[in-house]
Formats: C-alpha cells, structure tokens, sequence
C-alpha cells in the first residue's frame, strides 16, 4: 500500500509537482509566508516522487531559481520599508530586539551571516527583509543566497529521495509494515522540523528578554 501511495504521487503531473515545490519554496523564502508555508517538509515530501538523475535536477533548478526569488523579493521589501518593518505584526512576534540584533550582524558578517541563517528556521523567513533593511550590498546578499538556496533545496529533496527509496525496499521486505515505515519517518522529519522552530523561538524570546534588562 506504501509503494501504491508513492507511485500515485509519482503518477501526478511532473509540471504540477515541480510547480507545486517551486511555489512552497517561495513561500518557505518570504517575509512572512515561511511560517505558514513549510518549505522544508514540501520538499522532502515532493523529493520522495523524485525517480531519476534529471527529475532531481529539475526540481532542483526549479526549487532553487524559486529560493533565489523569493529571498530577492523579500530583500527588496527590507530595502524598501526598511524601518516600517520592525513595526509589523511578523517582527513584533519574535522580538524586534532580535530584528535589531539580526540586521546588525548583517552589517557585520555579511554574507557569511546570510549563508548560515539560510539553514536556520525562523531566520531563514526573516533574514532576506533584515538584509535589506541593514543595507547589505546586493554585491554580497546575491552571491551568498544562491550558494544557500542551491545548498539548501539539495538537501530537502535528497532527503525525501533517499526516504522514497528506503521506504519501497522496506515495504518490498515487510510489506504493509511499510506504512509503519513511512508515518515514523514522516513523524520524525515533522517533529525535527518544529522542534527547531520552537528552539530558534524560544532563543529569540530569551534574548529578547535578556536585552531588556
């Protein structure tokens, strides 16, 4: 039955699948939509119809431009409102000490700053605005996003590719004991994913608490 499930996923339209993980990568990557838009569990899910060389590399082009875009869109917002940012409901949220203290180590670090906070939830949705209301040189944001993004969407989809397969040899061995398989590896991958979150969260609040004293 797992492998029944794979394969109708499989069976979807190409286009609309690499459509479908283009547009959550672009949600995952701007201000605001990454967290409502779980970027990160959209490609490990789609990754899993992943079947061959040039399908991964597809998607992975797709998803990539996608990332690049949608952090350009959200760096442009920063550049833009600026300020007014730090105002918005999004900001307010996880502390705007924290905005504070992010766009000054953008100032800092630069790209290396960028690069890193590609891979780190919460970060991820707010650091293409805070690069842009910070100022960071378009000549040093660019070049660090498109090594983060491409980074970032391998991974995702490498995931989901090695789970796709893992959970198709299993159920070959065990049969239906292969859904078992898939919703603990699912499960799992869920609850890393908003254990993070929660941590970034609750290091931001703390800090924010911290600065306040």
């Amino acid at each position: 039955m797992l492998t029944d499930v794979l394969d109708w996923l499989r069976g979807l339209p190409p286009a609309g699948l690499v459509a479908a993980a283009g547009l959550l990568v672009f949600g995952e990557c701007t201000l605001g939509l990454g967290f409502v838009a779980p970027g990160e569990t959209g490609l490990f899910i789609l990754g899993t119809t992943v079947g061959s060389v040039p399908e991964f590399l597809l998607m992975w082009s797709v998803t990539t431009s996608c990332a690049i875009a949608g952090d350009s869109v959200g760096y442009l917002i920063g550049w833009k409102l600026g300020p007014k940012l730090r105002q918005t409901k999004v900001v307010r949220r996880h502390g705007a000490d924290g905005w504070d203290r992010t766009t000054d180590v953008l100032r800092r670090r630069g790209a290396w700053a960028v690069l890193i906070a590609i891979f780190l939830p919460v970060l991820r949705t707010l650091m293409p605005a805070a690069a842009g209301a910070a100022r960071l040189s378009l000549r040093k944001f660019l070049p660090a996003v498109v090594v983060g993004a491409a980074a970032w969407c391998a991974l995702h989809i490498g995931i989901g590719v090695a789970a796709g397969e893992a959970a198709r040899q299993i159920e070959k061995a065990v049969g239906a004991g292969g859904w078992i398989v898939l919703g603990v590896v699912v499960a799992v991958a869920a609850v890393v994913i908003v254990v993070r979150r929660r941590r970034a969260r609750t290091r931001e609040t703390k800090d924010a608490g911290d600065a306040t004293r």
